[in-house]
């Protein structure tokens, strides 16, 4: 199977208008590192893309750019890779068993994960929700502990 080609935004204004473009669609956004391995990882993902192209759009987000920082900052991405949601340019919520609900943090174990998750988001979505339930059993969800900065 051949990978999906993926845009890849550098500039508030690309992610300011694919947000707002997307309509009827799940918008998948990855915040990560060109360079990184395991953001690589979640970039051949690229390959499921086209399973969930009836449904989603992704696109990865340089974090690199200076121009793209008002949204990592926004969406709190230090831990990278970080995936966040948007339908009809609504912020979709995912409650995975984690304290963040407001995007997945690190990269899907398999391809199926990832469309699980993506379909997950687009039949809530599609009912009005703005949070849905992970349908990942809870060990193939990644742990991580959050670190709060001037609290």
């Amino acid at each position: 199977m051949s990978s999906y080609p993926l845009t890849v935004l550098t500039k508030n204004q690309e992610v300011d208008a694919i947000i707002r473009d997307t309509i009827d669609k799940v918008l998948v956004l990855r915040f990560g590192h060109a360079s990184d391995p395991v953001c690589l990882q979640l970039d051949d993902l690229s390959k499921s893309a086209r399973e969930v192209s009836k449904f989603a759009s992704v696109a990865l987000v340089d974090i690199d750019s200076n121009e793209i920082q008002v949204y990592v900052k926004y969406f709190d991405t230090a831990f990278i890779p970080s995936t966040v949601f948007f339908f009809n340019a609504h912020h979709m919520k995912m409650d995975s068993g984690t304290a963040d609900h407001t995007k997945w943090v690190g990269a899907f174990h398999k391809k199926q994960d990832f469309i699980d998750v993506v379909e997950a988001i687009y039949r809530g979505a599609m009912k009005g929700k703005l949070i849905v339930s992970c349908p990942l059993p809870l060990e193939r969800i990644p742990k991580y502990q959050l670190l709060y900065k001037d609290v």
